[in-house]
This record gives C-alpha cells, sequence and structure tokens, in this order.
C-alpha cells in the first residue's frame, strides 16, 4: 500500500476521477475519435488509450463502444436542435429560411467534429435518431410556420409538410458539401440556398442577400453533460 505521506501517493489521488467525470472525458475522447476515424474504425482499446484507463473503465460506463458512439449522438442530435429550433424567431418565410441556414451552418463551422460524427452512417444511427431523424425534428419546427403562410397564400396547408421537408433537407445536404470546402463564406451560402428555395431556379438572383440583418449570433457551446446527468 502507498504510504500517505508519499507526495507522488498524494498527488495520483487528486487526479484521480470521479464517476461522472471519467464518464464526461470519455465521451470526449470518444466524440474526437468518432469524428476522425468513424464508427467502424474506432476501437475500444484507442478510446481507453487515449483516456488513460483500462479497457474495462470503458464497458463499466457504456457497455461498449456502441453505447459510447450513443451517448456522443444523442449530445450533438441535442446541440443542433436546440441551435435550429432557438433561432427560427421569425414569422416571414424568406427570413425563416435564412435562419435556419445560417443555423445549420454556422454549428457546422463551431462544431465540425460533431457534424462529421452525425453525417456518418453506423450500425446505431437507428437507435439514436440519427441525422435523417434530426432534420425531420427540425422540419416539423419549420412546418407550423409554414402552414399559416400557406393559409395566407390560398395554397393547400396539407403540403407544407412536405415543403418543410423539402427545404430543411435542401440546408442539410448543403451543408455536408460545405463541410469540407468551407467556401464561400457560410453567409454567402446561406443568401445562396435561400435565394434557390425563394425564388426558382426561373428568378435567381444574380448576388442575392440576406434579409436577416438583425439575427443575434448563437453561442459555440457543447453541454458538459451526458444525456440523463443531473
Amino acid at each position: 500500500m502507498a504510504d500517505a505521506g508519499d507526495p507522488n501517493a498524494r498527488a495520483v489521488t487528486r487526479a484521480r476521477m470521479t464517476g461522472k467525470e471519467r464518464r464526461l472525458q470519455l465521451v470526449d475522447v470518444g466524440r474526437r475519435l468518432f469524428a476522425e476515424k468513424g464508427f467502424e474504425g474506432t476501437s475500444v482499446e484507442e478510446i481507453a488509450a487515449k483516456a488513460g484507463v483500462s479497457k474495462p473503465v470503458v464497458y463499466e460506463h457504456f457497455g461498449g463502444k456502441e453505447g459510447l458512439y450513443a451517448v456522443v449522438v444523442d449530445r450533438e442530435i441535442e446541440v443542433l436542435l436546440e441551435r435550429m429550433t432557438a433561432s427560427l424567431t421569425s414569422r416571414n418565410p424568406r427570413q425563416l429560411a435564412e435562419q435556419a441556414a445560417l443555423a445549420l451552418l454556422e454549428y457546422i463551422e463551431t462544431n465540425t467534429d460533431g457534424f462529421r460524427i452525425l453525417v456518418r452512417d453506423s450500425p446505431v444511427a437507428g437507435s439514436t435518431g440519427g441525422f435523417a431523424s434530426l432534420i425531420s425534428d427540425v422540419a416539423s419546427q419549420v412546418e407550423h410556420i409554414m402552414v399559416a403562410q400557406f393559409k395566407a397564400g390560398g395554397f393547400d396547408p396539407k403540403l407544407a409538410p412536405m415543403y418543410a421537408q423539402m427545404l430543411v433537407g435542401m440546408v442539410a445536404l448543403t451543408g455536408q458539401w460545405w463541410l469540407d470546402v468551407r467556401k464561400p463564406k457560410r453567409t454567402e451560402v446561406a443568401a445562396h440556398l435561400v435565394n434557390l428555395a425563394w425564388n426558382g431556379l426561373a428568378h435567381l438572383e444574380a448576388k442575392p442577400t440576406l434579409r436577416t440583418i438583425d439575427r443575434v449570433p448563437l453561442k459555440s457551446a457543447r453541454p458538459r453533460r451526458a444525456p440523463g446527468e443531473a
């Protein structure tokens, strides 16, 4: 047994993490590795080594790689969905489209690792919601606003859900492309997205600009707790 008076023993004691701290550390380590190598390319051995623990510790907290991946995906879905829904404040349909596009592109720019994880396919995507489910959730937030606009314009409000899926899906797919190229800057990408959605190919503006000029930038913060933890 180590001598309690040994300074090295005291240092080890101080450095020992609580179960909650260890869980958060493993989630952060897993997030980085899954973003870099994908689900299949990441092993429990590598996760444990990067975290400075043994493999059984990973299994103790998450039951395996699948459990850790599910928690990582849930965290990212929570962040992105919160940002997207919080951004949809306008009742104006064009500004609504701008807000949705800007929020997603901003998330991609500030949470690149998280977005890479969300857009990758994995064996556990179905159980954790996955990117398609996330986009559907965001579209449902847009839908209720589009219903009102359809009614006001004399269009069939039953078509609003379909158009909401089209709009959000277009923004999401463009975001996947922009993830790697990062050109032009996000405000220009958003302006061109809305240009196509609003005007259609037959009436594109040569140099589109955003109408949303009073939008408060979203903060790039990730939750420090895994879902279900107090």
